[in-house]
């Protein structure tokens, strides 16, 4: 049977068939949500909608941002661990979270997060001696985490509420909760799996050993960890009624998350927001669209503005660095054919 499923996978490989699905279900997703937009927005008064935000309560906005940046304070982690198990333990913390923090802010908004912040983080990375292969790894076992818990996040929300994933795809609760017992029970399959021997994934330099069960453990608390401070984010700028509950507007912030990213559009654009509009429908859309407008700034535009801040001061260090480098070798060099002239003259003389 696994023969089977591996050659069914070569196969769909070979033809360019998974990219080509992937590609259709992208723009199936979108156009989907593109439908919705137009319909949930056309009556919608911008004018309401700029109030809400003047009238948002600060303190709120203000335990919003607190948690955006504990949600990237958790994000390092990712990369961090990553590191740590493909076997470099040199690197520092600081380059870790460095390259966590510019790759996700920069792909969140850039788009295509897997080209993107795969780009950034190998220009940081091979400053370290890393090459793109090790760097490829990275990418692989943080997406890992991320998935990781993004699972757990929703097959423990969607089995306590039901109902608040059943307000975006339409299936009955109990249907929707037995989607969550499978989750939770292909998580813990996977963790016994792993536990019970080293597991690899891809072959030759690609080979990637799969951290152990109570690595793995520790990948899925991280994620969800990550994914509770941003849902926390997000509830503390939604609409105070009707009042939800946390759980109903997490099981729905990170179904509309993956979505987005499932879109593949910067940030989630239009995707994210026709998943919360439809997903939280009992909330007034003026007051709803603020809270999401400053999530948008306070979760993508602040950390992309600083990452490109940080990017640059970091290429004019390097620059400079690699300069006085060049000076110092040219220096040298001069130096010693000094040296030469110098002991050639004198050694001429002596003769």
């Amino acid at each position: 049977m696994l023969g089977l499923i591996r050659r069914t996978i070569s196969l769909l490989r070979d033809k360019e068939i998974l990219h080509r699905l992937g590609v259709l279900a992208s723009v199936v997703v979108i156009a989907i949500a593109c439908y919705i937009l137009y319909h949930q927005l056309r009556n919608i008064d911008v004018d309401k909608v700029l109030e809400a935000i003047k009238q948002s309560d600060l303190r709120s906005i203000a335990l919003a941002a607190l948690f955006v940046a504990a949600g990237y304070f958790t994000l390092t982690f990712y990369d961090l661990f990553a590191v740590r198990a493909i076997g470099r333990s040199d690197i520092p913390y600081r380059i870790n979270a460095l390259a966590a923090f510019t790759s996700y802010s920069v792909g969140h908004n850039v788009g295509a997060s897997v080209f993107t912040g795969g780009a950034v983080r190998y220009r940081i990375y091979s400053a370290w001696g890393l090459n793109a292969i090790e760097v490829t790894k990275i990418c692989f076992v943080a997406g890992l985490t991320f998935w990781l818990g993004n699972a757990a996040v929703l097959g423990m929300g969607i089995a306590y509420h039901p109902e608040a994933a059943s307000a975006i795809d339409q299936l009955p609760p109990l249907l929707n909760r037995v989607f969550a017992f499978l989750i939770i029970l292909s998580l813990i399959g996977y963790v016994i799996w792993v536990s019970i021997a080293p597991r690899r994934v891809g072959r030759g330099p690609w080979e990637v050993v799969l951290p152990g069960g109570t690595l793995t453990l520790m990948q899925i608390a991280i994620g969800i960890v990550d994914l509770g401070f941003c849902a926390l984010a997000m509830y503390m700028l939604v609409p105070d009624e009707p009042n939800l509950g946390f759980v109903v507007v997490a099981v729905i912030f990170v179904s509309a998350t993956l979505l987005g990213f499932a879109s593949h559009s910067p940030g989630g654009l239009g995707v994210f927001d026709a998943a919360m509009l439809v997903g939280l429908w009992q909330m007034d859309k003026e007051e709803l669209l603020a809270g999401m407008l400053l999530f948008r700034v306070l979760y993508y535009i602040v950390p992309f503005v600083l990452s490109v801040m940080l990017l640059t001061f970091r290429e004019i260090i390097v620059g400079a660095r690699l300069k006085r480098i060049r000076q110092q070798a040219a220096a040298d060099d001069a130096k010693s054919s000094h040296d030469v002239l110098r002991s050639g003259k004198y050694g001429d003389s002596g003769a």
